[in-house]
């Protein structure tokens, strides 16, 4: 009944966004186009695609041979403008995913935040030493610029085609943008993906013939502790984990925690919250109520960006917290075409850069 009653806003929304995609595809509104390899990585939901760790893939698959640049908008950042990240940078100055870049990289890669596509670009190719190639993060709606490559990502468990727009589903863009990716990446599959389910997912989608579609799911790392962020292990089965979060999609992390513990209880927050006082007092009591010996509290590494230099993790001082990083991976028969396909348009876009190759 409440999508029934949803459905004219739903229609007015689509059709506000049809008609923005319609002035820039006649060029009433301006695409901009770069003398340098750029990878746009997008979804058309509202979030929980995966983005974060399909940009860190693509990251380290070029870093070794190429300066990498990733240009995030800095989502909920307190600053303005294009900011460069560095070791001094908060998550208020550029964003809790970019500050995740910028912890897990370091000086390897140049980490910038600007809300105009365009703008960061042009002020990355200024720089002394320019990027060779530059990762737009969150980037399909982000018409103004125009990738060289653009990667969809899209959920498993929710493919865009069998969602809706605001705000009946959670589609924050028109289904035909699909169209102008390049690469589709259906994410957070099981590990064991059948032929016969990876045929029926593709035949969903209907990907254009210059479209390719490629199967990822998440694995994820060892533990690593707060404050101090030493690395930690999981000596045994716990009897009660406490996961506090602030992601769109936390699902594969409580399935994952599941198997680690006889009992997982949820704090969940809206997605890139903020952490207030009263939140760690909210995960501190949960604590005190759990009279099972053996207890962990885990987050996730998005969240610890937002938490690392908080005031109020005093308040939970002495207890085992810890956040999981997590990565992607391709299914055997993905990974190496697609690979090869970042690293030949990268390579052939170069304008003075040796040919490199993937080796059998």
């Amino acid at each position: 009944m409440l999508r029934i009653l949803l459905l004219p806003f739903a229609l007015l929304y689509e059709l506000v966004i049809s008609f923005r995609h319609f002035l820039f595809n006649v060029g009433v509104l301006p695409s901009k186009s770069f003398d340098v390899p750029v990878i746009g990585v997008g979804n058309l939901s509202l979030g929980g695609t995966g983005k974060t760790p399909h940009t860190e893939y693509l990251v380290q698959l070029l870093k070794e041979q190429y300066r990498v640049a990733i240009l995030s908008r800095g989502y909920k950042r307190k600053s303005k403008g294009f900011v460069l990240a560095n070791s001094t940078s908060s998550f208020e100055d550029i964003g809790d995913e970019p500050m995740q870049y910028r912890q897990d990289f370091g000086k390897d890669v140049i980490v910038a935040v600007d809300s105009n596509r365009c703008r960061g670009v042009t002020n990355l190719l200024k720089m002394n030493t320019p990027p060779e190639a530059i990762i737009l993060d969150d980037a399909l709606q982000h018409r103004f610029i125009k990738p060289g490559l653009s990667l969809l990502l899209t959920d498993y468990h929710r493919l865009y085609t069998d969602d809706f727009v605001l705000p009946v589903g959670r589609l924050r863009d028109i289904k035909a943008s699909a169209k102008r990716a390049d690469i589709i990446i259906v994410t957070k599959t099981d590990k064991i993906l059948s032929p016969i389910v990876r045929r029926l997912i593709i035949e969903k989608i209907q990907p254009r013939p210059y479209q390719k579609v490629y199967f990822s799911y998440i694995s994820y790392g060892a533990p690593v502790r707060f404050p101090s962020l030493e690395k930690s292990h999981f000596n045994t089965k716990y009897s009660t984990i406490i996961l506090f979060n602030g992601i769109a999609n936390p699902y594969p992390l409580k399935d994952y925690l599941r198997y680690l513990c006889r009992e997982l209880i949820t704090l969940d927050f809206p997605d890139h919250h903020e952490y207030k006082e009263k939140d760690i007092r909210l995960i501190r009591q949960t604590w005190d109520k759990q009279f099972t010996r053996s207890k962990l509290i885990v987050t996730t590494e998005k969240d610890a960006m937002r938490l690392i230099n908080s005031p109020y993790l005093r308040h939970l001082k002495g207890l085992p917290v810890v956040y999981l990083p997590i990565e992607v991976k391709f299914h055997k028969q993905d990974e190496k075409i697609f690979k090869n396909q970042i690293l030949s348009y990268v390579r052939e876009n170069q304008r003075n850069s040796p040919v490199h190759s993937i080796e059998d």
